[in-house]
C-alpha cells in the first residue's frame, strides 16, 4: 500500500517558542484538548488571526504528540539545538514527505560532500515523488512554492542549513543522541552526519 503524504507543516515554521509555550502547559495540565483550549486564551502565543492561531496550535500539538516521553523531558530542559533538533525529528515522524526529503535528499547529499540545497532540489524531488503520489502530483504551483519555502525555513530554524542554505553538519549532544539510538536508530538519518557520528553510540 502506498503511503499518503500530508502537507499541512506549510502552516508555518518549526515554531519552537510556540511549542515551548505549548509544552509547558501540557506540563501543566496533561490534557491536550486543555492545552489547545489554553493555548488559545494565552497571551504569550501571538498569532495573526484567531483561525491561524487555532490551525498553528493544531499543528504544534500534532507535532509535540510524536514524542516519547523521554524525548518530551529533553525538549523541555535541553539546549536551544536540542529543541530544535527535536521539533525537527518530530515533524519527520509526522510528515513522511519531509522524512524522506530529509534522509534521501539533505543527508545523502552532505554524505556526497555535496553541501548546497537549492530550491532546484527540492523540485526535481517533489517531481520524483509526484510520479508515485497522486496527491502530490495535484497540488497547485501556489500551494507547492509555500511547501518549498516553508520546508526550507524549517531547515534554517532546526539548524539543518545555513542562512545561505549549505548542509550543516548535525551536532547532537549525547543526550539527544542516546534518545535517537534507543527509539529508533535509524531515524539519525534525518539529520546530517549523524549516522556516522553515531556508529560508535548507538
Amino acid at each position: 500500500m502506498t503511503l499518503t503524504y500530508r502537507m499541512s507543516f506549510s502552516t508555518g515554521g518549526l515554531f519552537i517558542n510556540e511549542s515551548l509555550a505549548v509544552a509547558k502547559l501540557y506540563e501543566d495540565h496533561a490534557d491536550w484538548d486543555l492545552v489547545k483550549a489554553e493555548a488559545l486564551k494565552s497571551k504569550t502565543l501571538q498569532f495573526r488571526t484567531q483561525s491561524s492561531a487555532k490551525r498553528s496550535i493544531r499543528e504544534i500539538v500534532h507535532r509535540l504528540r510524536a514524542f516519547a516521553e523521554d524525548e518530551f523531558v529533553l525538549f523541555l530542559t535541553g539546549t536551544r539545538q536540542d529543541q530544535g533538533y527535536l521539533l525537527w525529528l518530530a515533524v519527520c515522524r509526522t510528515y513522511p514527505f519531509v522524512a524522506e526529503f530529509a534522509a534521501e535528499l539533505v543527508s545523502d547529499r552532505f554524505l556526497s560532500f555535496r553541501t548546497d540545497l537549492t530550491y532546484d532540489d527540492f523540485d526535481t524531488f517533489f517531481e520524483a515523488k509526484s510520479e508515485w503520489h497522486d496527491e502530490l502530483a495535484e497540488i497547485s504551483v501556489s500551494t507547492r512554492s509555500k511547501v518549498r519555502q516553508i520546508l526550507f525555513r524549517m531547515l534554517r530554524e532546526a539548524g539543518i542549513i545555513s542562512k545561505d542554505d549549505s548542509i550543516l553538519g548535525a551536532m547532537l549532544s549525547p543526550q539527544l543522541l542516546e534518545l535517537i539510538c534507543e527509539h529508533d536508530r535509524s531515524e539519525l538519518r534525518f539529520f546530517p552526519g549523524a549516522e556516522l557520528s553515531g556508529r560508535s553510540s548507538c
